[in-house]
């Protein structure tokens, strides 16, 4: 990152540290004052405000208490182990990718019949947006009911809940893909006596590439939040989703924050990485670098 783009974010991203610190000491002090009157304690107010950020279950945690959470559970744990971010996120990154997987190869063969069937236009595509008014937690415990019933349990249903929300994306982002050559681009290929197969591989797919993998990072992100609500219902064991579950039960906000910060940062690693296989493909198939 450079000098000039640095300085901004890490402007903000230290106005967020302390508005955080702030809300910790506001949000913990009445458990804190109410503890001290029963102690019978007069704690200074410096040593008050070290209280509320120290406390065992805090309403809100400190960002320090996080962060020492979060390295503890990352890098001093075996990643085989149950207390092991690296293990709950890896368990939520496999139903992520496959669930990816489905949706955007579900997406895809959905955006192209819309662009060559004028049926499935005018019949698929409110079906496929009003789809998406349905919120997924009410969903996500229909799928895990419904398919447990027929034997399949474990990976396939969260994967599902994944694809759900991932394939939509792709859809919308690869019909306007293949639609968005010019018409003089296909009136030339006309000329040229080129079948429909011609068009779609030699210039509606190409020109799609650049609008798919813009769809594939919104998807990408949609199923890693799809991964996590289908471990809910699920009674899932291992995951982001199991730990912020089992956190919220025994009320260890530190935990649900160190789980959030390994689910946002698996976020960034999979919006990255597609953002990085998009850019090698547009330059493998002659495009100008940014």
């Amino acid at each position: 990152m450079r000098g000039g783009k640095a300085i901004p974010v890490l402007t903000i991203l230290a106005g967020i540290v302390l508005a955080w610190y702030v809300g910790t000491y506001f949000m913990n002090a009445p458990f804190q004052r109410g503890l001290n009157d029963r102690r019978g304690a007069t704690p200074t107010f410096s040593e008050f405000v070290g209280q509320t950020m120290s406390q065992p279950k805090p309403t809100l945690p400190a960002p320090h208490q996080v962060a020492v959470n979060f390295f503890e559970n990352t890098f001093q744990r075996k990643v085989t182990s149950g207390q092991s971010l690296v293990y709950h996120s890896w368990v939520t990154l496999s139903s992520t990718l496959l669930g990816f997987l489905f949706g955007t190869v579900l997406g895809i063969v959905i955006a192209v019949g819309i662009v060559h069937v004028l049926a499935l236009d005018r019949s698929l595509m409110p079906w496929i947006i009003a789809s998406q008014t349905i919120p997924i937690l009410a969903l996500a415990p229909m799928i895990v009911v419904v398919l447990a019933a027929v034997g399949l349990t474990g990976l396939i249903p969260k994967a599902l809940i994944s694809t759900y929300l991932s394939f939509f994306p792709v859809a919308v982002g690869m019909v306007k893909g293949l639609r968005s050559p010019e018409s003089s681009h296909l009136d030339l290929m006309h000329t040229y006596n080129a079948s429909r197969s011609d068009v779609f591989w030699k210039l509606r797919l190409p020109a799609s590439v650049p609008f798919l993998f813009a769809s594939m990072k919104v998807a990408v992100a949609a199923s890693l939040v799809g991964a996590i609500v289908g471990e809910l219902p699920t009674g899932a064991v291992a995951g982001i989703g199991a730990k912020l579950l089992s956190g919220s039960y025994y009320s260890q906000t530190i935990e649900i924050f160190s789980a959030l910060i390994a689910g946002s940062i698996v976020a960034v690693v999979l919006v990255t990485t597609v953002g990085l296989v998009g850019r090698m493909t547009e330059r493998a198939m002659g495009a100008r670098p940014a």
